[in-house]
């Protein structure tokens, strides 16, 4: 398979975290969109058949404007960082009903010796995050057949950066799972080396990742009752 990104996709994205200025920028746009912007929609287009065969819900949309691709570009309206670009590019695999309701998605992330991916559903809102602890409360088993899975465990990792401190209100203090219904985030993570993100087996990986982390989308998509 061939490769998509390159050392000269990272040296593009150091070099952007030391020069994070418009003039930089436009003076290296060519750079970005040859071996950053391009390389990465070549990779939805071609893992959209794998993302397929786990769920015919869910797009990898290679379209420069309303697809997968994060704009490179920051919001800073609201910031005090007013730094104009993201260091990382991202991609999210959305449900094809993401755009009327919260859903849970895939995630590939580009940035130099910070490469992962992950899936899951990240900060929801609080109807979802409510519905998300019942469905767990009311499904243990299938919960713990996901995430307690040895393969899933071995590969994997449910970030636990933002956890409540006690069980949430009207939630039982003794069930088993306990400090999952204390998660503010669902989402397995795993990181990707710079080797293998620059590397020819790519797309060979990130197939086996949308296969391993589809059983995890399927259980919240069944939580938020959306098609898997």
């Amino acid at each position: 398979m061939p490769a998509y990104f390159s050392d000269a996709s990272l040296k593009f994205l150091k070099d952007l975290a030391r020069h994070n200025e418009r003039e930089w920028f436009n003076a290296n746009k060519a750079r970005y969109e040859s071996h950053v912007r391009e390389p990465f929609r070549r990779l939805l287009a071609d893992l959209q058949p794998a993302l397929t065969e786990q769920s015919e819900h869910y797009r990898a949309d290679p379209r420069t404007v309303g697809g997968s691709l994060f704009r490179i570009h920051r919001d800073t309206r609201f910031s005090n960082n007013k730094a104009p670009y993201k260091t990382w590019q991202g991609a999210r695999l959305f449900h094809e009903r993401s755009r009327n309701v919260e859903a849970p998605g895939y995630y590939i992330h580009l940035q130099p010796g910070n490469c992962f991916v992950a899936a899951g559903i990240w900060h929801p809102g609080a109807d979802s995050l409510r519905r998300i602890r019942h469905f767990i409360l009311d499904n243990p088993g299938a919960w713990t057949r996901v995430t307690g899975d040895s393969s899933f465990r071995r590969r994997y990792a449910l970030d636990d950066s933002e956890m409540l401190t006690r069980m949430p209100r009207g939630f039982p203090p003794e069930f088993g799972h306990a400090e999952d219904l204390r998660r503010k985030n669902f989402v397995a993570v795993r990181n990707i080396d710079d080797a293998t993100m620059t590397g020819p087996r790519l797309r060979a990986v990130l197939e086996k990742d949308l296969a391993g982390l589809a059983p995890l989308i399927d259980y919240l998509c069944a939580a938020l009752d959306l098609d898997f």
